[in-house]
């Protein structure tokens, strides 16, 4: 597995070896990914320009929400990654592939970005890129096109499980290819122009947003909780809490990264959150973990006065 670091803090899935310095790394551009953005943009201004359409709109509304919320935030996010809650696995298989409809990366791609970055964050030293540290159109650039690139990069491991399951495995070989199953029942129902809405709009938009979301909520907004000694920090995006589905709640999400409840603050809407409760009175879901059902991270404090009710009534 390697040997640890005893500079840097190992996390479920990242190991540093003892050559292993999170500094130490260049910013590569990744063309298949910054040509697939590409190809979607303009496929998205072409919906809008060339095919204006209510019901190509509605559809992308719907495909977007649909695949951000069940897929990315609930599926993704929640339960592949952090395991927030557990199901059965055929709903699992469902809500993570719809997260691969979101257009940004296989389910083994998703956790690789992800816990990387969220390793990179918990050092008491971060690069700009990982901590979205960079400015509004730079950060962009290297968020969306580029890619980190470590000289010593630490161990990291997938749980078995996930790891050696044929369907994820499947679903990795084939993210890009698994919009073909969404794009062929929408041509067929209106064309070129509704594929350009419900695909090339939908992912364009997916990607930048979360590109947004992630910038912003490392950057500026309200912050309830802090991490001690760490540079890099979450904050909360007030008035996103719906059109994120509880993912603009990124302090929070810092401050309890086992949690399946992002809102925890009274008015801080957590959609995603809402699908978990209703799985869960449907008997589909169950150990849904809350912010008091683990330990709370090494370092965290409060910076703001508690509410009428804090996050232990959630």
């Amino acid at each position: 597995m390697g040997e640890r670091h005893s500079k840097w803090v190992a996390t479920d899935r990242v190991f540093p070896r003892s050559e292993t310095n999170p500094m130490d790394g260049v910013i590569c551009i990744v063309w298949p990914k910054a040509l697939w953005l590409a190809a979607h943009i303009t496929g998205g201004i072409a919906a809008i320009f060339l095919f204006p359409s209510l019901l190509g709109l509605l559809i992308f509304v719907a495909l977007t929400a649909l695949s951000i919320c069940l897929g990315h935030s609930v599926g993704m996010h929640r339960l592949l990654i952090h395991r927030s809650f557990s199901t059965s696995k055929w709903l699992e298989y469902t809500l993570v592939w719809l997260g691969t409809l979101v257009g940004m990366a296989g389910p083994f791609g998703m956790i690789r970005a992800h816990d990387m970055r969220d390793w990179h964050q918990r050092q008491t030293l971060c690069p700009p890129h990982p901590s979205h540290g960079a400015g509004f159109w730079r950060d962009a650039w290297w968020q969306l096109c580029c890619e980190f690139r470590l000289i010593n990069p630490p161990h990291f491991q997938i749980e078995e499980e996930v790891a050696n399951d044929p369907v994820y495995a499947f679903m990795e070989r084939t993210w890009m290819a698994q919009q073909l199953i969404l794009t062929v029942p929408l041509f067929l129902l209106g064309g070129i122009g509704f594929v350009l809405w419900g695909i090339c709009l939908r992912i364009s938009v997916s990607l930048i947003g979360h590109w947004a979301v992630g910038h912003y909520a490392h950057r500026r907004g309200s912050q309830i909780w802090r991490i001690k000694g760490l540079p890099s920090q979450g904050y909360n995006l007030s008035g996103l809490g719906l059109i994120t589905f509880g993912e603009a709640w990124h302090g929070n999400h810092h401050a309890f990264p086992h949690s399946a409840r992002l809102g925890i603050e009274p008015g801080q809407m957590d959609p995603g959150f809402g699908v978990i409760r209703v799985f869960e009175k449907l008997k589909l879901a169950w150990n849904v973990q809350l912010p008091d059902t683990q330990p709370a991270r090494e370092g965290l404090y409060r910076v703001a006065p508690l509410a009428s009710n804090d996050h232990r009534e959630a």
